[in-house]
């Protein structure tokens, strides 16, 4: 039955006769006889081509294929493109470059196809090494075609100066003008994060389209100017722009790193009524939005919502569930992923690694860790740091140290302050102050990891080095971040920081704090010092810490949020260890669910318990 049905369409196909039409290396039929039935099988075979293309049926293309070689027809530039192309959809690219050498006749269709093949499946080197043989051969030059493909993959391997150079053969030529040439040269520069140039070939360009538009925005959004790229999108939208579901992600996704919730439900229901909800692109943005903001129902509504999900959705559902301590769920995700024909990239084992660490399940994180290779996956730094984050938190300290002492290339910073966590966690002062020795030794690091080099050496009791190390980053000029919360009311962002008497209502916070501070010491509460690394008596110890930038956040909403309302509370640094107890105590003596988000997760506070099951 099966045969028959890849039958059927070749007999259809089938010439009159092969020796009433001869094709020649130039493409063509000689004999004009029959020229009409030609045609018209012609057409028919680009168009089989091109249904087996999108239906991505690999086994109907391979025998359609060789129908074509008995044919003679493999030497018609077209047909040739839609081979080409077909094997690039099925994810097979070599096998189109192969068709593509052994073409005698390569028209400018049949370079680009080549090069669009390599850009699309990811292999952007390819991509470019035959945009420089298309440049040396005779009488072939790029179009407004083949100049995006170039674009493309030179912001796919983020090489601006490569980038430069093709923005100049196209400048050269005459086609930096040309809308779809400008608009790439735009996202690309965008993409390797040269704002400047980009934004200059965009105010140039005598006419823009959505890619120039989106390319813009996305290159702000990524580079954390989110009022820029705020600004640009209101700008496309007053123009009366167009806009598509890339120019949607991108906004989104400044809503979900900027914690603007109610703009982004905005654009959620902007993005259903234009019917982009169910793409891909803006299916991730908003799993990723609803899930930065707290809101990890919201993603689950969204994911549950799209049909066709790519690996970028899978991607973002499983770090939501892994950032709200839903691990099980992580776990099942994962199943149903490689049951649904999605191959994991080293992102989702990130995601994998990242609930292990945090949830505490150190044999999971070794399978999964180990598991990578089977996927042709090598572990790269990120997945090491996880690793060590893994077994630090574990309290497996000597197995982490020797992890490092293991890996195939040099420690990162990531992965001395995975080791540091692991360190201040289990109060092992010793080998933090050792391990701040021996980076020290190395050369300059960031601000972050000076400041946890700092307190290693402060927990270590080691003050002199402690303040010697600090005075090294005042003297570079370099600046500690400074641990901000804060929390949305309505259109405003109200921000804190630690012993902040600058809100408008600052007075009235205050007291609410002592007043909590009361109800918290009769239910049990006793502040710890520990989290003070600052040679002070324990009553200026007490002040310090009782007027955190979180706790600043939640009195704030308790005075102004309605009592049925949840508080989400974000927050730029690490949740202390003593404000994650004082959380707890909070949330059971007012009866509200408090949710924190810090910079490693989410914690969900509801009558005195946490959802990290404090380990975190």
């Amino acid at each position: 039955m099966l045969l028959r049905q890849w039958k059927e369409p070749l007999e259809q196909l089938t010439l009159q006769s092969p020796k009433q039409t001869t094709v020649i290396s130039s493409g063509f039929p000689h004999n004009s006889l029959n020229q009409q039935s030609f045609e018209l099988n012609y057409r028919c075979i680009c168009n089989h081509l091109i249904e087996f293309t999108r239906g991505k049926n690999l086994l109907r293309g391979q025998s359609f294929h060789a129908h074509v070689i008995k044919s003679g027809l493999q030497t018609i530039p077209l047909i040739c493109h839609h081979l080409i192309n077909f094997y690039s959809k099925v994810q097979l690219p070599y096998l189109s470059e192969q068709i593509f050498r052994e073409t005698h006749f390569k028209s400018s269709t049949t370079w680009s196809s080549i090069i669009s093949c390599f850009t699309q499946n990811e292999l952007p080197f390819n991509g470019l090494e035959y945009f420089k043989l298309m440049l040396r051969n005779d009488g072939m030059f790029p179009d407004d075609y083949t100049f995006p493909l170039a674009t493309k993959a030179c912001a796919m391997v983020n090489s601006h100066c490569l980038g430069q150079s093709v923005h100049c053969l196209a400048t050269k030529i005459g086609y930096d003008v040309n809308v779809y040439v400008g608009s790439s040269v735009v996202d690309m520069y965008a993409k390797c994060g040269s704002l400047g140039d980009a934004r200059k070939m965009f105010d140039d360009m005598p006419e823009r389209n959505v890619v120039s538009w989106s390319g813009m925005i996305y290159g702000y959004a990524q580079m954390g100017e989110d009022r820029e790229a705020l600004t640009l999108f209101k700008g496309a939208l007053l123009q009366g722009l167009a806009v598509n579901d890339f120019t949607f992600s991108s906004v989104i996704r400044v809503c979900g790193n900027s914690t603007f919730f109610e703009l982004g439900k905005q654009m959620h229901a902007l993005c259903l009524k234009l019917n982009y909800d169910e793409t891909s692109f803006v299916g991730s943005a908003l799993i990723s939005m609803y899930s930065k903001s707290g809101m990890i129902e919201g993603a689950y509504q969204v994911f549950d919502e799209v049909s066709d999900k790519n690996l970028g959705m899978w991607n973002a559902m499983l770090i939501a569930c892994a950032q709200h301590a839903h691990t099980k769920n992580v776990f099942e995700l994962f199943k149903k992923m490689k049951n649904a024909g999605m191959k994991p990239n080293f992102i989702t084992f990130l995601c994998m690694l990242y609930a292990c660490s945090h949830a505490g399940l150190v044999n999971e994180g070794k399978h999964y860790f180990s598991t990578m290779k089977e996927y042709g996956i090598e572990p790269g730094s990120q997945h090491y740091a996880s690793m060590v984050d893994l077994l630090g938190r574990a309290g497996k300290l000597d197995e982490a140290m020797k992890l490092i002492e293991e890996m195939p290339m040099q420690p990162t910073e990531s992965v001395w302050g995975a080791l540091l966590t692991g360190c201040r966690i289990h109060g092992n002062t010793e080998l933090a102050g050792s391990v701040a020795d021996r980076v020290f030794e190395v050369g300059p690091v960031s601000p972050g990891l000076h400041v946890m080099l700092s307190n290693a050496y402060a927990a270590a009791g080691r003050y002199q080095e402690a303040a010697k190390a600090r005075k090294m980053l005042k003297d570079r000029g370099q600046k500690k971040e400074t641990g901000l919360s804060w929390v949305e009311e309505g259109n405003r962002i109200h921000t804190f920081a630690a012993g902040d008497r600058g809100h408008e209502i600052s007075d009235e916070i205050y007291r609410k704090l002592e007043e909590l501070g009361e109800d918290m010491e009769r239910a049990g509460y006793v502040a710890d010092m520990s989290y003070v690394l600052k040679e002070v008596g324990d009553e200026e110890k007490g002040r310090m810490i009782r007027y955190h930038s979180e706790r600043l956040a939640i009195a704030f909403a308790l005075i102004k949020f309605p009592k049925e309302r949840s508080i989400r509370v974000m927050k730029n640094l690490r949740v202390c260890g003593d404000c994650h107890v004082a959380i707890k105590f909070i949330s059971k003596c007012v009866g509200r669910v408090i949710i924190v988000r810090d910079n490693n997760r989410f914690h969900r506070f509801e009558n005195g318990e946490c959802s990290c099951g404090d380990y975190w």
